[in-house]
């Protein structure tokens, strides 16, 4: 940061002293930065909010870092958490440009409200940010900035007294237009439909505004021009921080471990019996289920789903019982045998639902939800080795190993293709005679445009009926034409760079081929 920008007066100090404080630091740069503020703000709402999770997002979030470089300087990035976040933000946003499949982009900006948060709010806070009470400290701080500093933005934009610049009306001209703009945008709709003879002389100027998008421009310009002092109001506070005093540690209220061991030789028995009933299932094959009156087919498919929540219930039971246990005398010592063995019977038990998926994945073949609940799993599993780490070294730092473990793996998950190698899988098994169907419906219409090189591979002139037996789009529908259709509207967002992606572009460019 410039030597320029002093720290801010102390809190007692009032609005007025800290107004006079901002007057004395360099304006220029002040009101350089709140025009870069506004900038930012309109390419928010044009990109973003306009056309939701798309390029429009990865260009906001990039051009959010750009502002941050320029107003606070490298030093933001000098903690290599930092830089690992950074890292991880910039490649999320990046995937909103990458890929066109909605679950993900969904999921990627709930990570990035979180993230970019937890980043920028770095320099405020007293704990890590893979400490769980972080949450509601950067939380805090982010209210705190986004509210705490609003006079910052109209104190930027006055007249400089202290240097006799003279009073500018640049900001009240703004002001004054936005407003006549939003209560003329109101009140034309009512008195037009309040008389008929009004509207019939206001409709050649109505179809020239649609024809120039004046409404749209406006409406962009507006909200902008809200979101601005808000935005500035954080980034001022992010120049002059005042970093929290680190609370007192507290010890959490530490219990006897008799009654934890009590509960968890409880639940370890069962489990035990639990498995042992499963081998029986996993081993016996289908003569032992038919015995007992039970079906192979609905053995397979029932059940994976309830055992990995078990797990996740298992997980907090163990960490719960290591982290408010009395750590003295032999109770101590049986908690963490108890923990451990119960780690290794849900390890077993995500095997057992990792088994009973393939079953079920070997009849019907892949789909997104079963995909991201293999990797469910197999995160799941990676949480359980780090709680049986934790009951023989109970010094270990759960949360941060676990924290960044959790980020590292949604960030792969991001790069694996799921739709097209769902899509490979259910064409593969069909034309091979595995499977007599293929969901064309929702490979087509429910996942993303990586599926069409995949359904490019099946009959065209096939209706789509006859794959589904569900036709919900259009009877009579063939493939070729809804193939056509998908096509139309990977064009249609590639035409804009809000909504433009390397997925819907590739699938543009086939229906040229």
């Amino acid at each position: 940061m410039s030597e320029e920008i002093k720290a801010l007066p102390p809190e007692g100090s009032t609005k007025c002293a800290q107004k006079r404080d901002l007057a004395g630091e360099s304006m220029g740069r002040y009101r350089r930065f709140l025009a870069l503020t506004l900038g930012f703000c309109l390419l928010m709402v044009d990109g973003f909010l306009w056309h939701g999770p798309c390029a429009g997002l990865t260009a906001t979030v990039f051009a959010w870092y750009a502002l941050l470089l320029a107003w606070l300087g490298p030093k933001t990035f000098e903690r290599r958490s930092g830089r690992v976040l950074l890292a991880a933000n910039l490649f999320l946003a990046a995937a909103m440009a990458l890929g066109s499949n909605w679950y993900f982009r969904c999921w990627n900006l709930l990570a990035l409200a979180a993230l970019i948060p937890v980043h920028a709010l770095a320099g405020l806070g007293s704990r890590p940010w893979w400490d769980p009470r972080m949450l509601w400290e950067r939380c805090r701080l982010l209210f705190q900035g986004l509210f705490g500093n609003l006079w910052a933005c109209f104190a930027a934009a006055a007249p400089d007294k202290r240097s006799g610049e003279k009073p500018k009306r640049t900001m009240a001209v703004v002001l004054g237009l936005c407003g006549a703009a939003a209560l003329v945008s109101v009140l034309l709709p009512v008195l037009t439909s309040a008389d008929a003879l009004f509207a019939a002389s206001l409709e050649g100027l109505n179809a020239c505004i649609r024809t120039l998008h004046f409404s749209g421009a406006l409406q962009r310009i507006f909200w902008a021009l809200v979101f601005t002092p808000f935005v500035f109001s954080l980034l001022y506070a992010l120049a002059h921080p005042r970093l929290l005093c680190p609370p007192e540690e507290k010890k959490g209220p530490q219990a006897d471990a008799l009654g934890f061991v009590l509960a968890l030789a409880a639940v370890d028995g069962l489990y035990l019996a639990f498995l042992a009933v499963q081998s029986a299932g996993l081993f016996g094959g289908p003569e032992y289920l038919e015995s007992r009156g039970v079906s192979y087919a609905e053995w397979a498919r029932s059940g994976f789903f309830q055992m990995v929540g078990v797990t996740v219930v298992n997980l907090s039971l163990m960490l719960a019982a290591l982290g408010l246990s009395r750590r003295e005398g032999t109770a101590w010592k049986i908690l963490r045998g108890l923990c451990a063995a119960l780690a290794g019977e849900s390890l077993v038990l995500l095997a057992s639902a990792a088994w009973r998926m393939t079953l079920y994945v070997s009849a019907y073949g892949l789909s997104f939800k079963r995909c991201m609940t293999y990797w469910g799993m197999g995160m799941t599993a990676l949480f359980l080795l780090a709680g049986l780490w934790k009951a023989v070294k109970p010094e270990f730092r759960f949360c941060r190993t676990a924290f960044p473990l959790a980020l590292a793996g949604w960030l792969a998950i991001n790069c694996v293709p799921v739709d097209y190698l769902v899509a490979k899988n259910q064409v593969d098994r069909y034309l091979s005679g595995e499977s007599p169907v293929v969901s064309v419906q929702y490979l087509l219409y429910g996942l993303s445009y990586d599926t069409i090189s995949q359904l490019e591979r099946l009959d065209g002139e096939k209706l789509v009926s006859d794959y589904t037996g569900n036709p919900h789009w259009r009877q009579g529908e063939t493939l070729a034409e809804a193939l056509r259709g998908r096509w139309l509207d990977a064009q249609w967002e590639c035409a804009g760079w809000q909504s433009w992606s390397l997925s819907a572009c590739l699938a543009a460019g086939r229906s040229r081929n």
